[in-house]
């Protein structure tokens, strides 16, 4: 009994922390968005009730975050975690130089957000100088060019998930090729000597061994995507509504900071519906890697 005291105090100090600085705004969160007409300068309000909630999710500009977010997470998550497989079953494989690649493959995820940014936008800009190095190679393939940056939404939504994937995939190759690593080789010996194929290796043996982490990956991708802000901003600039290329987390600064800052009430429903959907997502990941997560 007194060596369970000793690790409640040991744990307390961590405890105390997550109630200051999780739980508590979490619930002052909740509170704000049942609030009705918040005024940040007097702290008053004139009612409770869910008129927050409904003016949100009527809001075009948060629905259009909605979407552009949904499209980002559906597109970057898969591929990016897909790539990063790939390249990391690559760099398994080499023996010379693995360790060369492996930091070249990382750089980009050591690299500032907004420099990559920067670049990714000189790319793919089009100005009245030029149309950009990505529009010279489809012009010189016979395309037409585009204007990636201030044109079509397509386009822009093509940046937006190119960039994300050029950002995260970095440390997603890092954990599989890690994971990798760690597989006893015992059994791709055992594999060889039945004379089992390639494929049938990769599906039965290497992929159920680093589950665990491929998993890990899916979960930590789905909620940095849901997270998503500062890509969009170093791609089209702050004014992402005029841009038709916000996000939830975009949605909720504007709100609070923006344009139209001021209503800590919206920014706090708009909140709480981005934890809903991210803790719903999450729930469903855990229940699908009880019966294909191998531990």
């Amino acid at each position: 009994m007194k060596r369970q005291w000793k690790a409640f105090w040991y744990l307390l100090p961590a405890l105390l922390f997550l109630l200051a600085f999780l739980v508590y705004p979490l619930v002052d969160v909740f509170v704000y968005s049942v609030e009705e007409g918040y005024n940040f300068a007097s702290q008053t309000y004139f009612g409770v009730g869910g008129y927050n909630y409904s003016y949100v999710l009527h809001d075009p500009y948060f629905l259009q975050a909605v979407k552009n977010t949904c499209i980002l997470v559906v597109v970057t998550v898969p591929l990016s975690t897909g790539l990063a497989l790939l390249i990391s079953l690559g760099l398994n494989s080499i023996k010379p130089l693995r360790n060369l690649f492996q930091t070249i493959y990382f750089l980009p995820y050591v690299t500032n957000t907004l420099a990559v940014g920067l670049v990714f936008m000189i790319l793919f800009q089009k100005t009245e100088y030029t149309d950009g190095l990505i529009n010279l190679l489809i012009q010189w393939f016979g395309g037409s060019s585009v204007d990636f940056i201030d044109g079509p939404y397509w386009a822009k939504m093509f940046v937006l998930c190119f960039y994300t994937v050029w950002v995260v995939m970095p440390f997603k190759i890092l954990i599989l090729t890690s994971a990798l690593a760690s597989v006893n080789p015992d059994y791709y010996k055992a594999a060889r000597v039945d004379g089992t194929s390639r494929t049938r290796v990769f599906f039965c043996i290497t992929l159920p061994m680093i589950s665990p982490m491929v998993f890990y990956l899916v979960i930590t991708g789905f909620i940095g995507a849901f997270k998503a802000y500062s890509d969009a901003v170093a791609l089209f600039g702050a004014d992402l509504n005029a841009a038709g290329m916000n996000t939830i987390v975009g949605y909720v600064y504007d709100m609070l900071y923006g344009d139209s800052g001021g209503f800590p009430s919206y920014a706090s429903a708009a909140a709480v519906i981005l934890f809903a959907i991210v803790l719903t997502i999450t729930c469903i990941n855990l229940l699908v890697s009880k019966k294909h997560i191998h531990y």
